[in-house]
């Protein structure tokens, strides 16, 4: 599998919900920081992050819009689709649903996924989020 497949395995496994599939395309010791700014190593702390957003935002969808490749490094930029449900930091479910960009670059080694580092527009999820 190409490192290009591997990283849309990666949001194969958030749109389906299915984190079983993490050790099969994430390094044990994953370097992650997420668009909220939630910074993990390891796979175990990238599912609880995981489980913090999707606790949120229960049918957040990431719709991959352009994905480039070069060697060990895969960017995509990604809009985030989806409807507050549950409490994200202060912010309290509001049902309003969001849609903001992101660009996330993927670091792949050995047939894994070493490193992630996603920039969300925050300043728009935020504004979508407050009551």
């Amino acid at each position: 599998m190409n490192n290009k497949n591997i990283v849309l395995k990666y949001y194969e496994m958030w749109n389906s919900q299915e984190f079983k599939m993490a050790e099969t395309i994430l390094s044990p010791n994953l370097n992650f920081r997420g668009s909220i700014g939630v910074e993990t190593v390891g796979i175990k702390e990238f599912e609880d992050y995981a489980k913090t957003i999707l606790n949120a935002f229960p049918n957040l969808y990431h719709a991959t819009e352009i994905v480039v490749e070069e060697g060990l490094q895969v960017a995509v930029y990604v809009t985030y689709i989806g409807t507050h449900q549950g409490k994200l930091f202060d912010y309290e479910p509001t049902n309003n649903k969001i849609n903001y960009s992101g660009a996330s670059f993927f670091t792949i080694k050995d047939g894994k996924i070493t490193n992630i580092k996603v920039l969300g527009d925050r300043y728009s999820l935020y504004n979508q989020i407050k009551p």
